[in-house]
């Protein structure tokens, strides 16, 4: 039955069957990937396994990008040695995962992940199960390296490199495909989708992040599946988003996003953000910032990124909250929390960042604030970097005025005595008259949240 699958998909996929005994041998001379180009761990790895008689090639993403000409993020090994014979061999190691169990090598800083080949299965069959939706729950029935081959997502990750000999062996075709820019699915994208359906997500961003054409019938099916995102865990379906935005091309990501029908999905507010003339413009300019920092290999904080996605939505809810007579600062909290609430039903937004995204909104109040001692704490908020960065792509979007912007950021660089007199300058004119006039109450409220736990140091910068 899986030889008939096999044969049935290189006929289709390829348009030149192959048995599944009989990869494509690609040479050094063709795909000119040498072996000090493997990062040190890996070699380790699939040499340590080759010398006790199991088979290693260093597989997926790494070989992919190698092709062409980029350097790997990390390393993946495929074997056809257990888990339990991976973990004997490495005493840095550890077997991980339910759904996939994996053999996680660590060498220094490095960790090399290692898989065993597995098998295409009905469902039922062995320890290969499917819930009603047709999503894969478990994968730990192991196999042949053909079969391995054929249950990869797409064709450019499902080719095999052997150090040793410098030789690429390929099951589907993907080295042509990587030849041609083409991001093809392996076996009926339809299928692949139910049984995976964050594949469409890794579609998009692949195609994005590596400058690839979406295969006819691979790109087909992804608009009308969209729905059936809805099925996947929103854990997963958060870090899936994750690696979208940090592939360093996240602005092209969104847009793909958008033509494919995938964002209601995922941030089901993005599409109405991005209706909005401020709201485009603001969201654009995060994600090229966003793209320039990871390019240039400077950190970035998700925290930020989320918060800067979701502002737009916050501030909506801000501004009818007001309407509705809600002082500023409890219908600011009563915005975020909506907001959040609203994400969590679709992507699970780790605590963490949800609580970093909170400071950040706070503190555009609080930045405004900039009355007797206010401005001094505001600098003493472990956050006030990210959300004075926050500040300038808001004004750099046109959303506030740039005097604010200004204003911050020379205060922050400020002697004491220029800090006072650029305090007491806010006092005088006009400003100064319009808080007479609305009575005590606008000086002395609440500073948006001066008072509130910091949770910890921000890479917002």
């Amino acid at each position: 039955m899986i030889r008939k699958f096999i044969e049935k998909v290189f006929t289709r996929n390829r348009g030149r069957a192959r048995p599944a005994s009989s990869p494509e041998v690609i040479p050094v001379t063709r795909h000119r990937v040498a072996r000090a180009q493997i990062s040190s761990c890996a070699r380790r790895v699939t040499e340590t396994l080759q010398k006790h008689g199991y088979k290693a090639y260093v597989v997926g993403g790494a070989v992919r990008d190698l092709m062409l000409d980029r350097k790997p993020k990390d390393y993946d090994v495929a074997t056809d040695a257990t888990p339990e014979q991976v973990h004997a061999l490495f005493r840095r190691s550890r077997i991980i995962g339910r759904r996939f169990r994996l053999v996680h090598v660590m060498c220094g800083p490095e960790t090399v992940e290692v898989s065993t080949f597995r098998a295409m299965q009905a469902v039922g069959e062995g320890d290969h199960l499917k819930d009603e939706h047709g999503r894969m729950l478990r994968d730990n029935a192991f196999g042949s390296q053909a079969e391995d081959a054929m249950r990869r997502d797409f064709t450019v990750n499902a080719l095999y490199y052997d150090p040793a000999t410098e030789e690429v062996l390929d099951y589907c075709g993907g080295a042509h495909d990587v030849e041609t820019r083409t991001l093809r699915i392996i076996g009926d994208a339809r299928e692949r989708y139910r049984e995976d359906p964050v594949r469409m997500l890794r579609a998009v961003r692949l195609a994005a992040k590596l400058d690839l054409s979406i295969e006819a019938q691979t790109q087909e099916p992804i608009r009308e599946m969209g729905s059936i995102m809805q099925h996947v865990p929103a854990a997963r379906l958060f870090e899936e988003m994750l690696k979208l935005l940090l592939s360093g091309h996240s602005l092209e990501c969104v847009k793909r996003l958008r033509s494919e029908g995938l964002h209601h999905g995922l941030l089901p507010m993005l599409d109405v953000i991005l209706e909005q003339p401020l709201g485009e413009r603001f969201v654009t300019l995060t994600l090229q910032r966003t793209d320039e920092r990871i390019l240039g290999d400077k950190g970035v904080s998700p925290g930020f990124l989320f918060a800067a996605l979701l502002w737009h939505e916050v501030l909506a809810a801000w501004n009818a909250a007001k309407e509705r007579g809600v002082p500023p600062v409890p219908a600011l909290h009563q915005a975020m929390d909506d907001v959040l609430s609203v994400q969590a039903e679709k992507l699970a937004i780790p605590r963490r960042f949800g609580s970093d995204m909170k400071e950040i909104w706070q503190l555009q109040w609080r930045l405004e604030q900039r009355t007797g001692k206010r401005p001094y704490r505001v600098l003493e908020s472990e956050k006030f970097r990210a959300g004075y960065d926050f500040l300038l792509l808001r004004g750099e979007s046109g959303e506030v005025d740039n005097e604010l912007c200004d204003w911050w950021t020379r205060f922050q660089h400020a002697p004491e005595a220029e800090r006072a007199e650029m305090i007491a300058s806010l006092g005088k004119g006009p400003a100064k008259r319009r808080r007479r006039r609305r009575g005590k109450r606008e000086g002395s409220g609440n500073d948006g949240g001066a008072d509130a736990p910091q949770p910890g140091p921000t890479d917002g910068d």
